[in-house]
């Protein structure tokens, strides 16, 4: 074979894709890849959507619509102004606000402009963003104007923030189709923005967002890889102290390409449309921003942007815009099963519902199915890993209370919790721990915690979940959310799938409270389905309700005794709660997931005052014996039903 000669200078130039530069960006290869799950910087993807697709639609905000080439532009000149105002590579740029084209269009033009961008929850105190922008060093904010008191207190101890800029979430609402740039940039005129240098004297107001986007469109060129920090995603606090995920342009980009994958987007929406997202999870929390937001704009598709979640307003949206996809949280697919006559609201237009963010309950699933006629499956995912690692199939094979198999290009293993070395066999409990291209970069500036989940090349979840045969996985709980009862594992999320069972509990959340006898016992927090009146009031633990208040089938006192009951049959004895709380509702998130945390430092607080004393019994069951309803002993070696794989 002959020796192939090396190319000449010249030949080599020759050789090169050829490099063009257009309205959509900085100057780019013609010859694009063909992997779809190549890494790519998210600039590039949104660009290279605004160049096929101009005239498409890219966001719909109430009356409003956004083409590509419109939102494009916007991204530009906020591009533009950010620069202006001193951003350079690799700075902070902190956005809090509801849903809203402004946000879509800070994300995309902070990036543009080389900074990292820092979402940040709407229903944050002054202390909790403070703390979150002092970690991030966050040298700008665009805030939301009915925010703007919490951001001006925070910003009292960031001394790393330069510049507040305030935004109306109105502006977008107001006009019809059309560019966006003209009425909230350049026709206001060009406004210089004040900047606070380093020993200046602070700002004494914020900047805004008509003089943000009055500093022209042509951006200077930030020279990024795929591998550099896009975002600084905070964990949601609900498990312990945030901290800041540091997600790269390439694990955003491929994890929306893994996602639109196993959902079948790249394919496109109906008649050569693009597909259709309702947005209705928050677009500052990880869920949103790639599965919704990202995932979208990257294959020329449409977000119908909702502020917030409303059960008639999203069902409206559903009806006009006909969606492809609908992404939410248990709470709020168990809204909509609730809903009344959810069927004429044209569900069936959507190919996939995907739950995530909380565990799903086989009941509400079945039940969301039954009403509307859509597909809802559930899949797992962690601020860490971009987030999806796990969805389940939509080819008919999904498997109720499981989070489904791994997606592309990434693996899984399930180790024990003490080592987290150790394989464990096929059924068996243990944690479970991520490998693949979407696992973040790291915890921003915390070396030691990312040390403690990136290890050997897998990030521990510190979340149990066990795997069949087939290959699909089923989380069992957190690992921190254990209840040593006894000496025994109880997993909340097992005790919370029968407490969904019972035909009276709409929601129900499980947490341990110390007990002197047993270490940890089982309490339930439960909201009851409308009832008779007074039915949901509280009912905090205390000692055994006497006999008299069972005589009403609707009291507290007897209905406590019947999911007890209800329990019993369906779990171990050491699993079935020995507390039950009834409320009106449940303290969530921001996303609609339950405050776990919140709910186990109030049953520890009750605790406390109670001395920890010994967990009351289950109170007897009407037309049962007092043996048929006692507990077993506590001892592990004497309970009959030691059954549970999971259990030592």
């Amino acid at each position: 074979m002959a020796k192939a000669r090396p190319l000449s200078r010249t030949s080599r130039a020759k050789a090169r894709p050829k490099v063009t530069d257009n309205a959509y960006g900085p100057a780019r290869a013609e010859r694009v890849t063909q992997d779809p799950l190549a890494a790519r910087l998210l600039t590039d993807l949104l660009a290279e959507s605004a160049r096929r697709h101009p005239r498409r639609i890219a966001l719909i905000y109430y009356s409003r619509q956004i083409s590509y080439s419109g939102l494009w532009q916007d991204v530009t000149y906020c591009a533009s102004g950010l620069q202006a105002l001193g951003v350079r590579r690799g700075d902070r740029v902190a956005l809090m606000s509801q849903n809203c084209p402004q946000f879509v269009i800070a994300y995309f033009g902070a990036l543009r402009a080389g900074a990292i961008v820092t979402p940040t929850s709407p229903i944050y105190t002054a202390r909790e963003a403070a703390h979150q922008w002092h970690d991030a060093g966050a040298k700008i904010v665009i805030v939301e104007r009915s925010l703007l008191p919490i951001a001006e207190a925070a910003r009292a101890t960031c001394p790393h923030l330069e510049q507040v800029i305030v935004f109306d979430e109105r502006d977008y609402r107001r006009g019809g189709a059309g560019k966006t740039r003209a009425p909230l940039g350049r026709g206001h005129g060009a406004l210089a923005l004040r900047r606070l240098g380093a020993a200046a004297a602070p700002v004494t107001g914020p900047g805004t967002w008509v003089q943000l986007m009055s500093h022209g469109h042509r951006p200077r060129r930030v020279a990024l890889t795929p591998g550099a920090v896009a975002c600084l995603q905070y964990t949601g606090g609900t498990t312990g102290t945030s901290k800041g995920a540091m997600l790269t342009h390439a694990n955003l980009s491929i994890n929306a390409a893994q996602a639109n994958a196993w959902a079948g987007a790249e394919q496109g929406g109906r008649n050569g449309a693009g597909p259709v997202w309702i947005g209705v999870l928050p677009l500052f929390h990880i869920f949103a921003q790639t599965c919704v937001m990202i995932c979208a704009l990257r294959v020329g598709g449409c977000v119908v942007i909702l502020p917030r979640f409303e059960l008639k307003t999203a069902l409206q949206a559903v009806k006009r815009h006909r969606p492809t996809y609908f992404h939410g949280v248990p709470t709020i697919f168990l809204a909509m099963s609730d809903a009344p006559n959810a069927r004429r609201y044209g569900l069936s237009s959507l190919r996939m519902c995907l739950s995530g963010g909380a565990a799903l309950p086989v009941e509400v699933a079945q039940r969301f199915e039954s009403v509307t006629g859509a597909r809802l499956v559930e899949g797992y995912g962690l601020t860490e890993t971009s987030p999806v690692t796990h969805i389940n199939p939509l080819d008919g094979t999904a498997r109720k209370g499981s989070i489904g198999k791994v997606i592309a290009r990434t693996a899984a293993r399930i180790v024990d919790v003490e080592t987290g070395t150790r394989e464990m066999p096929l059924g068996e409990a243990g944690e479970i721990l991520i490998r693949g291209p979407q696992v973040m970069k790291g915890y921003w500036r915390k070396p030691a915690e990312t040390a403690e989940v990136l290890r050997r090349g897998w990030l521990h979840t510190g979340d149990i979940a066990r795997r069949d045969a087939e290959g699909y996985f089923y989380i069992v709980d957190r690992k921190k959310d254990v209840v040593i009862a006894g000496g025994y594992n109880v997993y909340p999320r097992e005790v919370e799938e029968v407490l969904f069972e019972h035909p009276r509990v709409k929601e129900a959340v499980v947490v341990g409270v110390a007990d002197r006898y047993r270490g940890e016992t089982v309490k339930a927090f439960v909201v009851l389905k409308a009832g008779p009146p007074g039915v949901a009031a509280s009912n905090p633990p205390g000692p055994r309700p006497p006999a008299a208040d069972l005589d009403s089938p609707d009291s507290p006192a007897a209905l406590q005794a019947d999911i007890q009951a209800f329990c019993r049959e369906r779990l171990a004895a050491y699993k079935v709660p020995r507390l039950v709380e009834f409320r009106d509702s449940l303290p969530k998130s921001g996303v609609g997931k339950y405050l776990r945390r919140e709910l186990r430092a109030e049953a520890a607080a009750q605790a406390a005052g109670a001395g920890a004393a010994p967990s009351p019994a289950p109170a007897p069951v009407p037309g049962r014996t007092s043996a048929d309803s006692s507990d077993p002993p506590d001892s592990p070696a004497s309970d009959p039903k030691p059954s549970s794989p999971e259990n030592p």
